[in-house]
């Protein structure tokens, strides 16, 4: 079923695929995508991969996945690299120090971090392990809920607004901006829940009824 997109509102998510940095390629087959001493990759985002946003209190798992084709129709004409996005901006691709494009993976990132000081700071903590993790900051066009297992696909992506290096893997805005999406689908498995437990429990006092009456 298709779910009211919630256009206006910026998501936030991050993934434990790792950011790294490399000063030159691990082999011939993975060229960096810039010329830069201060280079830095990963993914933002991976395709056909559910992930965990959160747990109610009634203890069900809601997941997310993003399509392949979400990012087809994207506004990514001018992202931003940010740390925990906030603050200065590290890269951007309207100079050229930022790439953010799907391919078949999920959405790849590579940066130039050597324009600035701060960003060169940003690079030795990436090199040193100190940072390790991307999120981005998007907002949604069109997404689908399944029910049954909880699960939304994000169909189209409308905007990325930018990929952000981030000091913890999860995001906190990530369970927030989740519900929100989600609210009303919530009380609705909730409802849903409650009627069929209603029902079991009308079954089970029928069943023990009818054993007491053959007795």
């Amino acid at each position: 079923m298709k779910m009211p997109a919630k256009p206006n509102e910026r998501q936030y998510r991050s993934l434990s695929v790792p950011l790294v940095a490399r000063a030159e390629p691990d082999d011939v087959s993975a060229e960096k995508r810039i010329d830069s001493e201060f280079y830095v990759e990963g993914y933002a985002s991976t395709f056909n991969d559910p992930y965990v946003l959160f747990e109610d209190y009634d203890g069900f798992e809601y997941t997310e996945v993003i399509s392949p084709d979400a990012f087809r129709d994207a506004d990514m004409s001018d992202v931003i690299m940010q740390f925990d996005h906030t603050g200065k901006v590290f890269a951007r691709i309207s100079n050229g120090t930022l790439i953010v494009e799907p391919d078949e993976h999920g959405l790849f990132i590579a940066a130039d971090l050597s324009r600035s000081q701060a960003a060169r700071d940003l690079y030795e903590e990436i090199q040193s392990g100190l940072i390790t993790r991307m999120s981005w900051a998007f907002t949604v066009a069109a997404d689908e809920y399944d029910r049954e297992t909880h699960t939304t696909t994000i169909t189209r992506v409308k905007k990325v607004f930018d990929v952000s290096a981030v000091s913890l893997p999860a995001d906190p805005n990530t369970e927030i901006s989740a519900r929100n999406l989600l609210d009303g689908e919530i009380e609705q498995s909730r409802k849903e829940l409650a009627r069929r437990n209603r029902a079991l429990a009308i079954a089970r006092a029928t069943l023990a009824i009818a054993k007491s009456r053959k007795v």
